[in-house]
């Protein structure tokens, strides 16, 4: 067995470890491969090992990788800091975006997302702690933003994507999952349809997943340690 099939099989125990923990199916949970500075070799292994997700941060590496790998139903995710310049090709290339958290911005993907695609797929990012170095809206926010986003055409606004500040400490993990899921709900009782949670990574998943995550983004407990960081 190769060390990335290991690999995947270990975060996928670990998933199915946590749910039965939090008392939820496994199935609920999306595991969502982040292929950033990853080779398409690597990626392709990936696939062929069960995982059909895959997670991007650079949008010039995507679209190469994406444009090479187009003999796979691989189901593309942009999950980085989204530049108003850059908003045609991943309206283009990806199916979902995580990384929405301005009306412009999603403006722009829906009037570039190709008439002949299925709508793509949002989620609103949100920048739980308050993070001055960090994307996202504010929680405050969020409710008038998610609902100017839901009104355009050509998106789909699945839910909300949070990177909570790092911590080693359980407690403050939870903590901001948990603001994370009670903001969710706050959104689903004003209407809005969402069913997705878009949080947790490798060093924080039993947390994220035990306060609702249903899509958690793992690179480096996949892959390994990262290589150096592409520029665009």
């Amino acid at each position: 067995m190769s060390i990335i099939a290991e690999k995947i099989e270990q975060v996928v125990r670990q998933i199915k470890q946590f749910c039965e923990d939090s008392q939820r199916k496994p199935d609920d949970v999306t595991l969502l491969a982040v292929s950033k500075t990853r080779s398409t070799d690597e990626i392709r292994e990936a696939f062929h090992q069960g995982l059909h997700c895959f997670g991007e941060n650079y949008v010039q590496e995507a679209v190469g990788k994406i444009v090479e790998l187009s003999d796979l139903p691989i189901e593309w995710h942009f999950i980085g800091p989204l530049q108003s310049n850059k908003t045609r090709q991943v309206a283009e290339s990806f199916a979902w975006v995580h990384s929405v958290d301005r009306l412009k911005i999603a403006q722009r993907l829906s009037e570039q997302r190709p008439s002949n695609l299925p709508a793509l797929n949002v989620c609103l990012q949100v920048n739980i702690d308050d993070e001055q170095s960090k994307s996202g809206c504010h929680p405050d926010e969020a409710l008038a933003l998610a609902r100017q986003i839901a009104e355009l055409p050509h998106l789909r606004l699945r839910g909300l994507m949070a990177i909570p500040a790092p911590t080693d400490d359980a407690a403050k993990q939870h903590r901001a999952f948990k603001a994370v899921a009670e903001l969710s709900e706050q959104l689903k009782r004003a209407g809005l349809p969402l069913d997705t949670l878009s949080m947790g990574m490798s060093s924080d998943l039993e947390a994220a997943i035990a306060e609702g995550s249903t899509l958690v983004r793992v690179g480096t407990a996949l892959f390994g340690a990262r290589p150096a960081k592409s520029v665009e």
